[in-house]
């Protein structure tokens, strides 16, 4: 029988991916290949945001917060993870658990209220074009990104208050880093009145973000649809598609992952979705955003241009 609280005294033991031996050392390979290319990727549209004038825009100053989550996400899960599957060391403290947890989940909920910011701005430059500079001024802009980040960070205290203020029994994680729902496992007493809770404060962090970017896209493209010209639609679509795909991509495996009840969650299956959204999704951001964008490629160009001489 499990013994109540034994993670506050000893800590956990992150189980990752240790039942499928077989697998480690290719996903050892895999992931340390896509996470340097995550940091490289998301560097490289900080760097040169900053660097092209023509970058100083709204949609590239909300680009490189998002970029800078994706680093700062990514680097508090994939480090452990690497760890873990060397067989180095498979445990993490209480504390660095906890830290884990409040990181990642800040870092998250952030990225899902900046996603509805940057559909945002989406609207405003494709409903609002005449008024879109007068909408999205510099320090609107910033109270937007500041917004983000004390949302994200309050939701994340929430939540890790709630969670930690539960008992536990054992010390056995069956995953590779700090996550929720393979927390909510080992709570070892009647927690539905605090989980209910937990489930409202994702409910609002998923879930009405995901329904007010629906409704920015419905008037986008009602919008699109009443323009005479092909070659402006097309430019309006273009410029929200990389956002739509990255908030698919986003909220799909976010709704897996937080909307289901506890008892239906699936830890072997939600290890490798955690895969997709903690290495795979943060790698893809910036070459979904940089593939058909002709001002960031142009910016590259202007760059290596520089370097070379």
């Amino acid at each position: 029988m499990r013994s109540k609280n034994t993670s506050i005294e000893d800590g956990f033991i992150l189980v990752g991916f240790s039942d499928w031996p077989q697998l480690e050392l290719t996903l050892f390979a895999f992931i340390s290949f896509f996470y340097s290319l995550t940091l490289f990727g998301n560097t490289s549209i900080i760097a040169l945001s900053r660097l092209d004038p023509r970058l100083h825009t709204p949609m590239y100053f909300f680009l490189c917060h998002l970029s800078f989550l994706d680093l700062c996400y990514t680097s508090s899960t994939v480090p452990q993870l690497l760890i873990n599957l060397s067989g180095l060391d498979r445990t993490i403290s209480y504390g660095g658990c906890v830290a884990q947890l409040l990181i990642s989940l800040a870092l998250g909920s952030t990225e899902a209220v900046l996603l509805v910011v940057m559909a945002f701005d989406r609207y405003a430059a494709v409903c609002r074009p005449l008024h879109y500079t007068t909408i999205m001024h510099p320090h609107f802009c910033q109270a937007l990104a500041i917004a983000s980040w004390v949302g994200g960070l309050m939701n994340s205290l929430i939540q890790t208050g709630l969670m930690m203020a539960m008992p536990l029994c054992g010390n056995q994680l069956n995953h590779f880093f700090c996550e929720m729902p393979v927390l909510l496992k080992l709570a070892c007493e009647d927690t539905r009145g605090t989980e209910a809770k937990m489930f409202v404060a994702r409910v609002i962090i998923i879930a009405v973000p995901a329904a007010l970017i629906l409704v920015s896209y419905a008037h986008i493209a009602k919008a699109v649809l009443k323009l005479k010209s092909m070659a402006g639609g097309r430019k309006a679509l273009g410029t929200c598609g990389s956002h739509l795909l990255v908030v698919c991509l986003f909220y799909g495996s976010a709704i897996y992952t937080y909307l289901q009840p506890t008892g239906s969650y699936s830890e072997s299956e939600g290890k490798f979705v955690a895969l997709f959204y903690t290495i795979i999704t943060p790698m893809l951001n910036p070459l979904i955003y940089t593939l058909r964008n002709k001002d960031v490629k142009g910016a590259l160009l202007k760059v290596l241009g520089r370097s070379r001489d």
